[in-house]
């Protein structure tokens, strides 16, 4: 069964399947909306009204329908700061309780509004806008992951790297400049609008390669070195803040991995291949747009990490066969696990960079969902994919949802489903983790990335 008619299956049976599971009582409680009163909200789309609407009403009264009222529109709700600058949309978002904007939440919290921009053209100049202050914080600094709005500063002013005032955070990953081209690449299939790719964003694009460049190591370990000072040992980097060692070949270094923990082996192997899934991407936006130099250096670029991916990225495990390693240096050395945070193993056919039926994925797959990896927890509330950032036993929900966003089975994405429904703890929201155990330990109340995602899954599920 591919995983379109899995998806179809489990539209057909979705509302009838949570009516059961709650029994008759369900559809007579009020779950009362969690949004904010529309007077204080953000940012209004009708196309994202509108879909509200059409959610509930196949769904029915039910629990989800009442959870994608309160996550899909999270995002705008809450975390939007739209303006124009210079005559140009500048959408500034947050990721929730944290004020500041992370490249890949910004990204991620709003690529689920991608589908509905061609009937709302607030919306669309709105995504225009996160194009556009991406573009800036690029150029602002390639090596940072986080950005205030303005020139705040930020509790992180000490680290000992080279910060600025218009930084939040200055943890180098990968994933903070391939998600912007995802995105980019994204809202122009989408639209056909090539008014946000102008020279400072082709600036930015250029910038963007040549920080890939230099992470590759060719020539020693680059300018960017990061050093904190904390007691938790993955917030850091050791050896005067390079990282770990790696032998070049043609793979990218991280400082960080997407969950902004410290990388034990520096080439992290789902980033890699999202970035050249957006290399390739971002050459066919450059010949589209007749940027002849920067379309060759992005598939000149994604062509050399493609072939290091194919000599050092996987591994024959005892148990599931050939597998992608989460992490490897280039002298041999893989770390076998996997973190909920996106770019994941688990997540590489959602962002394209795999197929969802290549077998090493299907493998890695099995690999990633059992107890063989040691951030898979198991409990009485849920089972799923964690990682160290928050600690053992705790499963994330982006894990949960990515699962289901992955499954080709529709008894699968049902059972992912059932456990976001009963994992919640009452708010009406998805969270950063919770407890394996006790759902009411959760980290995180207001995370908007995982409450819109939800909401794509949903919407994505129903067809």
């Amino acid at each position: 069964m591919t995983r379109r008619e899995a998806l179809k299956l489990s539209a057909q049976t979705l509302a009838a399947s949570t009516i059961l599971k709650h029994g008759t009582s369900l559809l007579a409680e009020n779950f009362v909306s969690k949004r904010p009163p529309a007077d204080q909200r953000k940012f209004v789309s009708q196309a994202v009204e509108a879909k509200i609407a059409e959610v509930k009403k196949k769904l029915g009264d039910t629990e989800l329908a009442w959870l994608v009222e309160n996550c899909y529109p999270n995002t705008l709700d809450t975390t939007v700061r739209f303006e124009m600058l210079d005559g140009r949309p500048d959408t500034f978002v947050i990721t929730g309780d944290i004020s500041a904007m992370w490249l890949r939440d910004s990204t991620a919290q709003v690529w689920p509004y991608l589908p509905l921009v061609k009937e709302d053209r607030k919306l669309q100049d709105l995504i225009a806008g996160v194009i556009n202050r991406q573009a800036r914080c690029i150029l602002i600094d390639p090596y940072a992951n986080a950005f205030n709005h303005d020139k705040e500063g930020s509790e992180f002013n000490k680290d000992l790297t080279a910060m600025k005032p218009e930084l939040h955070e200055r943890k180098w990953e990968i994933d903070s400049l391939c998600y912007p081209i995802r995105l980019a690449h994204g809202y122009l299939q989408s639209t056909g609008d090539t008014s946000p790719f102008d020279q400072r964003w082709r600036d930015a694009m250029h910038l963007m390669i040549k920080t890939f460049r230099e992470q590759q190591r060719f020539n020693g370990p680059g300018l960017y070195s990061f050093r904190r000072n904390t007691l938790t040992p993955n917030d850091t980097l050791n050896l005067n803040g390079y990282g770990n060692p790696v032998r070049p070949c043609g793979l990218i270094a991280s400082g960080f991995r997407p969950s902004d923990d410290a990388c034990i082996y520096p080439f992290l192997i789902p980033s890699n291949l999202f970035a050249v899934r957006v290399l390739n991407d971002l050459s066919v936006m450059a010949n589209r747009l007749g940027d002849q130099k920067l379309d060759l250096e992005a598939r000149t670029l994604a062509h050399e990490v493609s072939e290091a991916i194919e000599k050092h990225a996987t591994a024959e495990h005892p148990k599931y066969g050939r597998i992608y390693a989460y992490e490897v240096d280039g002298f041999g050395n893989q770390l076998f696990m996997d973190d909920a945070n996106v770019p994941s193993l688990l997540s590489l056919p959602y962002l394209g960079a795999v197929s969802v039926d290549d077998p090493v994925y299907r493998s890695t797959r099995r690999f990633v969902l059992s107890e063989d990896n040691p951030y898979f927890f198991k409990g009485k509330a849920a089972e799923g994919v964690g990682g160290p950032h928050v600690g053992m036993n705790m499963v994330w929900s982006l894990g949960i949802i990515m699962r289901a966003l992955t499954a080709t089975d529709r008894k699968e994405v049902d059972y992912c489903l059932h456990t976001l429904e009963q994992t919640h703890a009452g708010t009406g929201f998805m969270h950063e983790s919770f407890d394996k155990d006790d759902p009411t330990k959760f980290t995180r109340a207001w995370f908007a990335w995982a409450n819109t995602l939800f909401g794509e899954l949903v919407l994505k599920t129903l067809g």
